[in-house]
């Protein structure tokens, strides 16, 4: 089936992992997008696992869930918060998705007899994947990440696929691949060996790249460019320099002075037309540059050893701060080391509070400490997921009078389960995508702070939980002071709680932080910092 008039650009990965390549395809993406092009990104991760839903975050980092309900890579949050646009379940494919859906194909007997193998069953099912996105015929482009690096024995599958592609006359694509140039510092030199080995490796797969975007520490030359391009057959102006950056929100900007958009339109032949306007990019990263004051605020987490495992809380403060022109100091806080006899020298510098979201009972009684330090405090406060359950459990023990309230996670005897196992969950054990996940409606109350910061009655979050407020208490939370501002119309679940007597107490049951974009930073984290601001006042 032709692919219309979609094209597809294929990056790669060589030498080390962690280059960036997911920055690089946003960037880019973001540059397409600003010359008028329609541009998604999608992301084919080697590992065996169906998603990253079950995986610890010590492994693989935060999971990223879309509006559709999809448990993804991480990066998919890259891609959204430079698109400003909604990726889908379409957009993350994984080893195991491919030969989960082979498999099933063979029991039914879709194969009819044959013998089936890597190349061409599951290299065909790749394909089938990676062409989906252009199938829709909403894209002029779609960039597929490929995750590892080449070399790597579970992306040969994915390279083999590519090389397909490559010769298929009816699809139109190029290969970018990223790679590193080190710098060894006994020599003064710039080595790019490692970059020959790496495109060499992938030619030895039938691949030729067409562009290399070349990750440094030091600026490249024009020499390092012309020898780069002699020993890996491409041409020089297609040899880009990719230097560290203070924030991965210059690499736009930086790939626009280089010029790889401009590269790619060259690569498919296609008019080059006026610079792409980034003007209020430029603007945000004017802002994020030139703050107006520091406000230290803590991230309380039981995952804090991988800062990776909060990456979307952590770029929404930085949206919001470049709101409200404020440099963030967050204190990455690990909950199992808190308690109520050293939260108050650990947390007592902090001008807000945020309680991050997770899973287990490991950390939770230090979160709950967390939480109590805030709201006796009058310290503004963010509770997202778990960290609102803590909120309502903190309040419960300790303001409602509830003694030993727990949720039944962790405390399945407990006399009072404030938080308790949602009604559809009950029956569950096979835990992989089974989570109330994806977009869900909220209505909100007013007055309230929760419509002060949406500025509407009807709001649409996505979510990622099993268990819920018990709405057995709920009259009793209300006497004592903490309203449920937002309940979903159709469950009756609470969504948001919030305390009357506090400069700004928020716990919200949902993931704000997925929906947060560069150019649309979410009003929760904003408002968060705006009471933040008031106070330190």
């Amino acid at each position: 089936m032709p692919d219309s008039n979609t094209k597809y650009i294929f990056v790669t990965g060589g030498v080390t992992s962690s280059l960036g390549k997911g920055i690089i395809s946003a960037s880019l993406a973001k540059l397409l997008q600003a010359r008028g092009h329609s541009v998604t990104i999608q992301k084919l991760d080697p590992y065996i696992n169906v998603d990253p839903g079950t995986l610890n975050p010590y492994e693989h980092g935060e999971c990223f869930v879309t509006e559709d309900g999809a448990e993804t890579d991480l990066d998919l949050g890259h891609y959204e918060r430079y698109l400003d646009t909604n990726t889908s379940q379409a957009n993350n494919v994984t080893t195991g998705k491919i030969y989960q859906h082979v498999i099933n194909q063979e029991r039914a007997g879709a194969y009819l007899g044959k013998t089936v193998q890597v190349v061409p069953h599951i290299t065909d099912e790749i394909k089938r994947r990676i062409r989906l996105l252009g199938h829709t015929g909403k894209y002029d482009f779609v960039i597929t990440e490929i995750g590892g690096t080449v070399g790597d024995i579970e992306s040969l599958p994915y390279i083999e696929a590519v090389r397909q592609l490559k010769w298929d006359p009816d699809f139109s694509c190029i290969v970018i691949h990223l790679t590193l140039v080190p710098y060894l510092a006994a020599s003064g030199e710039l080595k790019t060996k490692p970059t020959q080995h790496s495109v060499k490796q992938l030619l030895e797969s039938g691949v030729q790249a067409d562009v290399l975007v070349l990750r440094t520490e030091h600026s490249i030359n024009e020499d390092i460019r012309r020898k780069v391009a002699l020993f890996c057959n491409i041409s020089t102006d297609a040899v880009i320099e990719s230097k560290n950056a203070s924030t991965i929100y210059e690499v736009p900007v930086m790939m626009q002075e280089e010029g790889l958009d401009q590269v790619v339109l060259r690569k498919f032949n296609m008019p080059i037309g006026e610079e792409p306007n980034i003007t209020q990019w430029k603007e945000f990263l004017h802002r994020l540059k030139n703050p107006k004051r520091t406000l230290k605020i803590g991230l309380i987490g039981k995952y804090i050893e991988l800062k990776d495992s909060y990456i979307s809380i952590h770029e929404s403060l930085i949206h919001a701060g470049a709101v409200s022109e404020s440099a963030l100091d967050i204190k990455w806080i690990h909950s199992e080391l808190l308690n109520d006899e050293n939260v108050a020298e650990k947390l007592g510098e902090l001008d807000g509070i945020l309680v991050a979201p997770g899973f287990g009972e490991r950390g939770i009684e230090g979160k709950i400490a967390a939480v109590k330090y805030a709201r006796e405090n009058k310290v503004p406060f963010l509770g997202i997921c778990l960290g609102m359950q803590c909120a309502v459990i903190e309040f419960s023990r300790n303001v409602v009078g509830l003694k030993g309230a727990h949720t039944t996670e962790i405390n399945d005897k407990t006399e009072f389960p404030v938080i308790f196992l949602m009604e559809d969950q009950k029956d569950v054990t096979n835990k992989g995508g089974t989570m109330r996940l994806g977009a869900y409606e909220c209505a909100i109350e007013h007055p309230s702070k929760a419509y002060d910061t949406y500025k509407k009655d009807l709001i649409t979050e996505r979510h990622r939980h099993r268990y819920e407020f018990n709405n057995k208490f709920l009259k009793d939370f209300a006497a004592a002071g903490m309203k449920a501002t937002g309940i979903n119309p159709t469950g009756k679940m609470v969504e948001i709680v919030e305390i009357e007597d506090h400069p700004w107490f928020v716990g919200v049951q949902f993931h704000p932080e997925y929906s947060s974009t560069v150019l649309n930073p979410h009003p929760l984290f904003v408002e968060f910092l705006e009471a933040t601001i008031k106070e330190k006042v």
